[in-house]
């Protein structure tokens, strides 16, 4: 962090963070878009599983866009950008006609903007928090989802009584609203990206690609199930019986499920070993899908939904933990952003082929056992982890 006659204010960037991110979290709210929009465009699942895949395209695109823009603009100025990209984008997505119109607004844009939003405001953290960083990243990655969980209801109701379109118009002002309000906390919070410009790069030592490999791996098999889970929650559980009700609000309890154990996987690498947490929190995740296929049912399809979200959230805190962990701080968004492309590539590949399946089963089932064996393989790629405590020069990895 560059000095500075400012003083600096850690609670403001985390503030920021905060007013920035939760509305983007309705990202994960969109399976209750499933039935609306098919009905209104004319849509299958599996072009609404292509605009969610995009809109994680869109998402790891803006990521890995952030850190090369760190020193193009003040950090207000920034996150500005990005709010007016997420705001257009659900803009365009709210005046939609068809799915390439949707695609656009909601893929790329919504998703990109968001993507580079969440970088910044997290390397902004992590540059001005000294301390707990696994309770601080855990908090900020379950902004996501906790925002899913204000939006579900939220949406479930106003699609109900006007419609989606006036629903999508209503998010693109909160969007707006929010993304002014969280470049203003950033402004008064003083800080400013010097230290985590593009000249900033990893040595050959730091890379540690081994290491990046493997938690990539943790990371993706994870997102894999949970992002199956979070971009068609409600479509799951209507499949196994569930009434319009039970999806909607069973899509909330998960997403607020997900960010409770987000920032608990945070929490916990500051008491616990990286490998132990990551392979419980799989093995969690494995326990939800085979309750789910030897037990189908409503009930039973949000009670292990519930617990496949679990642990891909312990998963996403523990992700964004280690590498605080990992890597020193002014890489923290250089490396994060690197790694979250395996949430990227995990939001197209199962939740696309969960809808392709759906479509010529009419069930889940199929997507539920490939989960099931994603999850399993994550248990022993996570116990190969190195723990937190070793050093990094003595680490094989390194």
């Amino acid at each position: 962090m560059s000095d500075t006659d400012v003083r600096q204010s850690p609670w403001r960037a985390v503030a920021a963070a905060t007013a920035l991110n939760t509305p983007l979290g309705s990202l994960y709210a969109f399976s209750v878009f499933l039935n609306p929009l098919e009905t209104l465009l004319g849509l299958s699942r599996a072009d609404l599983a292509l605009v969610f895949a995009l809109a994680t395209a869109g998402f790891g695109a803006g990521m890995n866009l952030a850190p090369h823009v760190y020193g193009l603009a003040s950090a207000p100025i920034l996150v500005l950008a990005c709010a007016a990209a997420s705001t257009l984008g659900i803009a365009l997505a709210a005046t939609a006609g068809g799915l390439a119109r949707l695609a656009i607004g909601y893929g790329v844009l919504f998703g990109a903007g968001g993507g580079a939003g969440y970088i910044l405001v997290q390397q902004a953290v992590n540059l001005a928090v000294t301390r707990r960083h696994g309770l601080v990243n855990g908090y900020l990655v379950s902004l996501y989802p906790a925002g899913a969980m204000i939006a579900a209801p939220l949406f479930g109701w106003s699609v109900r009584e006007f419609g989606v379109r006036a629903t999508l118009g209503g998010l693109a002002t909160v969007l707006a609203v929010t993304g002014v309000i969280s470049a203003w906390l950033i402004a008064r919070s003083g800080l400013t990206l010097a230290a985590a410009t593009a000249a900033v790069e990893p040595d050959a030592q730091e890379r540690r690609r081994p290491l990046f490999w493997r938690l990539w791996l943790v990371f993706f098999l994870a997102a894999s199930a949970g992002l199956m889970v979070l971009s068609q929650a409600a479509g799951i559980i209507a499949s196994y019986g569930g009434a319009a009700a039970l999806a909607v609000y069973g899509t909330t309890f998960i997403t607020g499920s997900i960010a409770a154990a987000r920032m608990g996987g945070g929490w916990m690498v500051d008491w616990l070993a990286i490998p132990t947490v990551a392979a419980g929190a799989h093995a969690v995740a494995l326990a939800g899908n085979v309750a789910l296929t030897l037990w189908p049912g409503p009930g039973v399809s949000v009670l292990a939904l519930a617990l496949v979200g679990l642990g891909y959230g312990v998963i996403s805190g523990v992700t964004a933990a280690a590498v605080a962990v990992y890597w020193r701080h002014a890489l923290y968004g250089r490396m994060a952003s690197r790694l979250y492309t395996a949430w990227c590539a995990a939001a197209i590949v199962l939740p696309i082929t969960a809808g392709r399946l759906f479509d010529l089963t009419q069930g889940y089932g199929a997507a539920v056992l490939i989960a099931a064996a994603g999850n399993a393989l994550g248990v022993l790629v996570a116990l190969g982890l190195p723990r937190q405590d070793a050093p990094r020069a003595a680490d094989p990895d390194a």
